[in-house]
C-alpha cells in the first residue's frame, strides 16, 4: 500500500483530534472542495471484524472482492480469528457536486473508520439510477494517524496511485489530496476547535439546495451590471440569492409535508433593497416587503414585486393574521420583535430571521456571559426569545458571504391554540422584564442619525413612539446619514485631485522621459510632506 504523504503532528495530545479532522472532511467537503456543495450520509454502524464483511458485501456487489481490500484495511478481515469488537464503524456518503450535468450517476463512498488502527478509509463508487453499482477501485484511499517514536505522523495512503482518475470534483487529484487536504486536516486536528453553531444548510436537503441555488444564480446574475447601490452587488445580489434558495426549498419541504401546493405567503419586515422579495415574488409566493427607506433599485423591479416604504413600530398597527411567514433579513432593531409580531399575528404565522446587528426590544442588546462570543451570546437570546413565545424554534446556518450566516426558524407551536391566553401573558412578562433592564441600570437609550441606539447620559427616559407593546423603542431614522465622501459635490473632489496632482509634478519638472513619438513629459515625484 503505497505511502503518499505524511505530515509530523508533534503538538497534537491525543487520536481524537484525528476523528475531528477526519469528520469535517467527511461530512463538509465542500468546505475545502470548493466544486462541492455537500454531501448527504447514511447512518453510520459499529461493527466487528466479522460483521464488517456482512456490510460490504451488498453494498459493493461483485465489483471488486473484499479480499483485494484486506491489506488496505491493515487487518486480514477474512480471518475471524481477528475479530474485534466494535472496532469499525461503516457508513456511506453521496457527493454532491456544485454543478450536476443531467443523466449522471450518483457519486458515492463508502466510509469505513477503523477505531483501533486511527484509519479512515474511502471507497468510492458509483451508482446509476437503477441500482446499478461500479467501484472506482483506483481511486481507494486511506487517511491515518499513526504514533510513531515521540511523535504523531498523519499520513496518506492510495491503493493503486499509478491507475488513479481524477476528475477535479468526485475523484479529486492525488496532488490536490497531498498539498490541499493533507495539511487542511492537520490544522484541523491541531486546532481541534468544536462549532458552536450546526453544521450548514442542516434542515434542508443540500442537494435540492444546490440545483435550485445555480438555476437562481443563472437567473439573476444580470442584476449585478445594474445593482444602482453604492453597497457591493456581487455580495448582496449573490447573498440575496442564496438566502431565497434557502427559503424556496425550505418552504417546499413544508408544503411537501402538509400535503398541500399553494405557495406561502410573506412578508419581510425591513426589507433594505429588496431584492429577496423581489426573487420570492418571482417565483410565485405572494408577500410584500417593508422598509423605513425606499431604495434607488425598487423601482428596477417593475410591478411584480412589492415593496411598501413605512417605518415599522412592534404594535398592533403592525400585525398579519392572514400572513404564512414573517421574514427579518438583517432587520436589526426589529429582529428581537419577529417572534413576537409572528406570534401575536396568528397561531399559525412562522417565521424566519437572520440576525446581524445586536438589538434588544428597546436599545442595543447588553453582553452578560463572557464565556460566549458575543455572536453566540446574540444568537441564544433571539432563540430564548422564539421559545418563550410558543415556537418550535431551530437554528441553521446558511452559505452565505457573510460572518453571520445563523439563522433562526421557528415553524411551529410547542401549545395548544386554546392556551393562546397562558402564553401570551408569558410573553408579555418577559418583554417587561427585558425593558426594566435598561430602567433599572439607569441607561436609557437614544436613538443617533444613523438609527441605531446609544446611550442617553442623563440617565432621563425619552418618549416612546404610540405603540402599545413597549416603552423604548425607536425606529430608525428615514433619512441614512452619509458617513464617507460619497456625497461630496463632484466639483470639489475634481478640484483636490487636481491640486495633489499640480503639487506632485511641480516636485520633478526637472525629471522628464521621452515618450515613443519623441515628446518629453513630466514623471512626477512623491514627498510626504506636501501641505496642501
Amino acid at each position: 500500500m503505497p505511502l503518499l504523504s505524511e505530515i509530523n503532528m508533534t503538538d497534537m495530545r491525543s487520536a481524537d483530534s484525528m476523528w475531528s479532522a477526519a469528520d469535517v472532511w467527511i461530512k463538509k467537503p465542500h468546505v475545502v472542495n470548493k466544486r462541492l456543495c455537500g454531501v448527504t450520509e447514511t447512518e453510520y454502524r459499529d461493527v466487528d471484524t466479522a460483521e464488517l464483511i456482512q456490510v460490504l458485501s451488498p453494498l459493493l456487489g461483485t465489483s471488486i472482492k473484499i479480499a483485494d481490500i484486506s491489506v488496505f484495511l491493515h487487518t486480514n478481515i477474512v480471518d475471524k480469528e481477528h475479530e474485534t469488537a466494535g472496532r469499525w464503524c461503516v457508513g456511506v456518503r453521496t457527493i454532491i457536486p456544485k454543478v450536476k450535468k443531467t443523466g449522471e450517476c450518483l457519486y458515492k463512498e463508502v466510509i469505513i473508520k477503523d477505531i483501533v488502527g486511527h484509519a479512515v478509509t474511502f471507497i468510492p463508487f458509483e451508482e446509476t439510477d437503477v441500482g446499478q453499482v461500479t467501484v472506482k477501485s483506483s481511486n481507494i484511499y486511506q487517511i491515518q494517524l499513526q504514533l510513531k517514536p515521540e511523535e504523531w505522523m498523519l499520513s496518506l495512503h492510495a491503493l493503486m496511485p499509478e491507475q488513479w482518475c481524477s476528475d477535479g470534483v468526485a475523484y479529486p487529484k492525488l496532488s490536490w489530496l497531498c498539498t490541499k487536504l493533507l495539511p487542511k486536516l492537520s490544522r484541523w486536528a491541531l486546532e481541534s476547535k468544536t462549532s458552536e453553531f450546526k453544521s450548514t444548510l442542516s434542515l434542508i436537503p443540500v442537494e435540492k439546495y444546490s440545483i435550485l441555488y445555480q438555476q437562481l444564480k443563472e437567473k439573476y446574475k444580470e442584476l449585478v451590471k445594474v445593482w444602482p447601490e453604492v453597497t457591493d452587488p456581487e455580495k448582496f445580489v449573490f447573498e440575496d440569492v442564496a438566502i431565497a434558495t434557502y427559503l424556496l426549498i425550505l418552504w417546499g419541504e413544508e408544503r411537501a409535508e402538509k400535503g398541500t401546493t399553494t405557495k406561502q405567503s410573506f412578508v419581510d419586515l425591513g426589507c433594505g433593497n429588496g431584492l429577496l422579495v423581489h426573487i420570492l415574488n418571482n417565483e410565485g409566493h405572494p408577500g410584500k416587503g417593508m422598509d423605513i427607506r425606499k431604495r434607488k433599485i425598487w423601482d428596477m423591479y417593475g410591478p411584480g414585486t412589492h415593496l411598501e416604504e413605512n417605518a415599522i413600530t412592534p404594535s398592533n398597527d403592525f400585525l398579519f393574521p392572514t400572513t404564512d411567514w414573517l421574514i427579518g433579513n438583517h432587520s436589526d432593531e426589529l429582529t428581537p420583535w419577529i417572534p413576537v409580531i409572528a406570534a401575536r399575528s396568528s397561531y399559525s404565522c412562522r417565521y424566519f430571521v437572520l440576525p446581524c446587528c445586536f438589538f434588544d426590544f428597546c436599545g442595543k442588546y447588553q453582553r452578560r456571559q463572557c464565556k460566549k462570543s458575543q455572536y453566540k451570546e446574540y444568537i441564544d437570546f433571539i432563540s430564548d426569545v422564539s421559545t418563550v413565545c410558543g415556537f418550535n424554534t431551530e437554528e441553521d446556518c446558511l452559505r452565505i458571504p457573510s460572518t453571520k450566516r445563523v439563522c433562526i426558524i421557528g415553524k411551529g407551536r410547542k401549545y395548544r391554540e386554546a392556551e393562546e391566553a397562558l402564553v401570551e401573558k408569558r410573553r408579555s412578562d418577559y418583554i417587561r422584564r427585558r425593558e426594566a433592564l435598561f430602567t433599572n441600570s439607569g441607561v436609557s437609550m437614544n436613538v443617533n442619525q444613523s438609527g441605531h441606539y446609544r446611550p442617553n447620559d442623563n440617565g432621563q427616559n425619552i418618549s416612546a413612539p404610540a405603540n402599545d407593546w413597549v416603552n423604548g423603542f425607536q425606529p430608525r431614522e428615514k433619512t441614512e446619514t452619509i458617513r464617507n465622501c460619497t456625497a461630496l459635490p463632484r466639483d470639489f473632489v475634481n478640484e483636490v485631485v487636481l491640486r495633489v496632482a499640480k503639487a506632485l509634478l511641480s516636485l520633478t519638472e526637472s525629471n522628464t522621459e521621452s515618450s515613443n513619438c519623441g515628446d518629453a513629459w513630466n514623471t512626477g515625484g512623491k514627498n510626504n510632506s506636501i501641505a496642501y
